[in-house]
């Protein structure tokens, strides 16, 4: 039966396919005037749960490239108290099964008053899919399992090569070929960060008892991959756990502090690496389990720390540094033997109607 486990080792090959075939999967949008993409002065992205969290993680390349203001937005939200569409606003709306009703109603909402919105989602025979002008193919089939993994890593994927062709076509990047290698470099190395991974993964249950509180702190392109740590323990291993931002973090949430705390700072070693320092130094005079997954080489190192040594744009980094998190959240599933193929709750669906 297909895991999550399975979908993760998918990631290299559907990478590389994503890859080869982004021009064909984005030519709906790609195929658009340059004087029309020109004047969009916003990309507003409608998505929820770990569709939210993949925009989160591309959000700072995406903007880096368009030289536009990106916003994540959750549909519900801006459907009901949001009012307005803008012209020159590019819609992207992610649902990857395709049957979240906050995002479908959005579309629609949006389509009705003359807007132009994207819908990505990887079935074409979806609802979403049948009620969007609009439709981005994600290139990835459709994933077996609805604590997604694969998902969640393609629609990053999808969203930096998206951006990076618009800027490419009007110009707003110069460093086109470079982001271009650095994308194929993180996508040749993807069989050995899953390699090590899986030994991080089953280091840290074999030393941590993995089922006290877990906090995830990230920044940059980390942020998102800190929201879909929250997301994937809360849903898999059924505990408590926390996605923040750096600054957000040490804002207020270091007062609920506990002693038997997990820490997993996700490093991206960016702009703000020397400031996540200084919040573990303090956090490591009060929690001794305080763990960092870095992006490069780091000279420092704890016992549980885990280093992908790979050399790419900071903004890049989220393409690969969930990929331990998605294994950890599996295998403590595993351990409390709880049943991902199995709803916990089988009436939620039916009674709130959240899901077409």
């Amino acid at each position: 039966m297909k895991d999550m486990e399975y979908y993760v080792k998918t990631e290299p090959d559907v990478y590389s396919s994503i890859f080869k075939n982004r021009y064909q999967l984005l030519k709906n949008v790609l195929d658009e005037d340059v004087d029309q993409l020109n004047k969009y002065e916003s990309v507003v992205i409608f998505a929820t749960g770990s569709s939210s969290n993949a925009a989160y993680s591309a959000v700072p390349f995406m903007n880096n490239q368009l030289q536009i203001p990106v916003f994540v937005e959750e549909p519900s939200f801006s459907a009901s108290y949001s009012k307005g569409i803008n012209p020159n606003t590019l819609y992207i709306a992610i649902s990857q099964g395709g049957h979240s009703y906050s995002t479908i109603h959005m579309v629609e909402t949006i389509q009705q008053e003359k807007g132009t919105i994207y819908t990505l989602t990887s079935d074409l025979n979806s609802p979403i899919a049948k009620v969007s002008e609009h439709v981005i193919d994600m290139g990835m089939g459709i994933e077996e399992m609805p604590y997604v993994t694969l998902g969640y890593s393609s629609t990053i994927l999808i969203l930096d090569l998206l951006a990076l062709e618009i800027a490419k076509k009007v110009k707003t990047s110069s460093d086109y070929e470079k982001n271009l290698a650095e994308i194929e470099l993180i996508i040749d190395q993807m069989p050995k960060v899953i390699e090590h991974s899986e030994k991080w993964a089953k280091k840290y249950l074999e030393q941590i008892d993995y089922q006290t509180r877990i906090i995830f702190i990230g920044y940059g392109s980390g942020y998102g991959v800190s929201r879909e740590g929250e997301t994937k323990v809360t849903e898999t291993v059924r505990m408590t756990a926390f996605g923040k931002e750096l600054e957000e973090y040490m804002h207020g949430p270091y007062l609920g502090l506990h002693e038997d705390d997990q820490i997993v700072f996700i490093e991206p070693q960016g702009l703000l690496e020397e400031r996540a320092d200084k919040l573990k130094d303090f956090l490591k005079g009060h929690v001794p389990n305080v763990t960092t997954l870095y992006k490069n080489n780091r000279s420092e190192l704890n016992g549980l720390d885990l280093v992908f040594n790979i050399d790419v744009n900071e903004l890049l980094a989220s393409l690969f540094m969930t990929i331990p998190i998605h294994l950890l959240s599996f295998k403590a599933s595993q351990i409390r033997n709880i049943n991902l193929n199995s709803s916990a709750f089988p009436e939620f669906d039916e009674i709130t109607k959240s899901k077409i």
